[in-house]
């Protein structure tokens, strides 16, 4: 009984490390782990976990989509961009509404920016001058 209490305990503990949630990006200490740069900009950073539980920082959403396909990664599980209005707030990629270009300015100049809700997007859409866009977009934008 004591061995199968172990056992179960042991896979709850590695299941706990192996987390689909973003860790915080800590602004002007953390590197982007494509061009190496500080991240300083909490509307555009962004953060890529593999399905082993590694987790990769990005300055700009265009880094972490260029850094994605460039096949230094194994098999990807999750994407999180910074909420462009909540300062360093992560949120699932997928699931965000996007703007791109208009006076949008990304520190790698991937110029897009990404929301919680279609209607903050679409309320930041003319004070941007920006396009609206989706999430299959922007990842095969970038090469």
């Amino acid at each position: 009984m004591k061995r199968v209490v172990f056992v179960l305990l042991t896979i709850c503990v590695l299941n706990s490390c192996n987390s689909n949630e973003p860790k915080p990006i800590k602004l002007n200490s953390d590197s982007c782990d494509n061009c190496k740069m500080t991240i300083s900009n909490g509307k555009f950073g962004a953060e890529l976990i593999t399905e082993k539980g590694r987790h990769y920082k990005f300055d700009d959403i265009a880094c972490m989509v260029k850094f994605a396909k460039s096949g230094t990664t194994v098999s990807t599980k999750a994407f999180y961009v910074n909420d462009y209005l909540q300062d360093n707030t992560l949120i699932d990629a997928k699931k965000a509404f996007y703007l791109k270009d208009g006076s949008i300015n990304s520190p790698m100049r991937g110029n897009r920016a990404a929301f919680s809700t279609q209607q903050e997007a679409e309320q930041y859409k003319t004070k941007l001058n920006a396009a609206p866009s989706s999430w299959d977009e922007i990842f095969n934008s970038f090469q």
